[in-house]
């Protein structure tokens, strides 16, 4: 492997330490926060059970084909032309990704 290869491989590595540090890092207290915007804010336009409504179900198998950080973008900054709106004023990106990670993980709000 070349010195690119390397130096790609290298931040690879980083950013997927760094992201993992981040889940663990967040408070008992804000991952609370979290569910429950999860099951009210959320599960008023994906459902209650989170299972489908005016947004798409948000279930392991419907999430399997994303990644945490596909997931955790959509979080963040919505999808223009649709109802999913921008929830980056309120999460941060460690915050998006622990979101996502838990709902790759079937989660019930």
């Amino acid at each position: 492997m070349n010195r690119l290869g390397l130096t790609l491989l290298a931040a690879v590595i980083i950013t997927a330490c760094h992201t993992a540090s981040a889940h663990a890092e967040l408070a008992a207290a804000r991952q609370a926060e979290l569910l429950y915007l999860l099951k009210h804010d959320c599960g008023s336009c994906h459902g209650m059970r989170l299972e489908g409504g005016l947004g798409p179900a948000l279930t392991p198998r419907r999430l399997r084909p994303y990644s945490a950080e596909t997931l955790g973008s959509t979080i963040l900054h919505g999808r223009p032309g649709t109802p999913m709106p921008p929830w980056r004023p309120f999460l941060s990106r460690e915050e998006a990704l622990w979101l996502a990670s838990r709902l790759k993980q079937g989660i019930r709000p």
